[in-house]
């Protein structure tokens, strides 16, 4: 059974927010603060795990196991990056029967070319817009129940009329969500969100190129829920780096002055206390 909590929320017509999930210890951190939806991002699942840019690299066996494990960690339904669906039609269907067997809720797919960059950064190239219709029909055909999202990333390089034209036929090709990658202004994204009678949602990338604005105000401009790919790495980079920079000038761990997470919750949180009730019951028998 697909899980429903996305398209509850969808449907109840209340903008949410979800934050991006790099790793397993940000999607049992996200558990433990109640998020029900998570968004398993392309750019820093591929980071934390290879050390590699997102700029297609990483390749579609490499990301469903990634998004496979966090669909298995994650108590949350599972929003999960596809960059382009790996390659043309055939890689398309492959992609969205593996990533829905994999327990995904939802599955975003671009218009780049294949290999595809990070929708933030420069020199990225788009497939014709007909190329991607067909990659949207093919994908809703392929999957049962899960969400199909389509992402342009033409703003940059076809102007706002050629962004708005590009979703509108991904609308008509059958997409569930629309996302339009890249805005740079608040009249931009507010065009977006008012073109369609389909969801939008926006990205609220760290040090990219669209405004970040409160959910108040992305929910009044009128976008249905937006990501927040970037903050938990970007976050955690930020205090990782001040630690280590405490112990290797000053011999102290404590010098940096952050917060340190309980060990012992950690360990509850990551399934230590299953692994312990284990051996309480089996390991006396050995």
């Amino acid at each position: 059974m697909a899980d429903t909590r996305l398209k509850t929320k969808l449907a109840q017509g209340q903008f949410f927010v979800v934050p991006g999930v790099q790793d397993m210890i940000a999607a049992v951190t996200a558990d433990r603060v109640g998020f029900d939806i998570v968004y398993g991002t392309g750019y820093w699942l591929t980071a934390s795990a290879y050390g590699l840019p997102d700029a297609g690299i990483a390749s579609y066996t490499q990301m469903l196991d990634r998004m496979a494990t966090l669909v298995r960690t994650s108590k949350a339904a599972v929003i999960a990056d596809a960059d382009t669906g790996y390659g043309g039609l055939l890689n398309v269907h492959h992609t969205v029967r593996g990533y829905e067997a994999a327990g995904v809720s939802a599955i975003q797919l671009e218009d780049q070319e294949f290999p595809k960059k990070c929708g933030h950064t420069p020199y990225k190239r788009l497939i014709p817009l007909e190329d991607m219709v067909a990659k949207i029909k093919v994908a809703v055909a392929a999957r049962k129940d899960m969400l199909i999202i389509a992402r342009t990333d033409a703003r940059q390089s076809e102007g706002m009329d050629g962004a708005l034209r590009r979703l509108e036929a991904y609308a008509k090709a059958g997409a569930d969500i629309l996302f339009p990658e890249a805005m740079t202004s608040q009249e931009e994204m507010r065009a977006a969100c008012t073109a369609f009678d389909k969801p939008v949602m926006a990205n609220m990338a760290n040090g990219g190129l669209t405004p970040i604005l409160k959910g108040s105000e992305l929910a009044d401009i009128g976008y249905a829920f937006a990501i927040y790919p970037s903050q938990t790495s970007l976050v955690a980079v930020a205090a990782m780096e001040a630690a280590l920079r405490a112990l290797k000038d000053h011999g102290d761990a404590d010098r940096a002055g952050l917060p340190v997470f309980d060990f012992k919750t950690f360990c509850a949180m990551i399934g230590f206390e299953d692994v312990w009730a284990f051996e309480e019951k089996w390991g006396k028998s050995r």
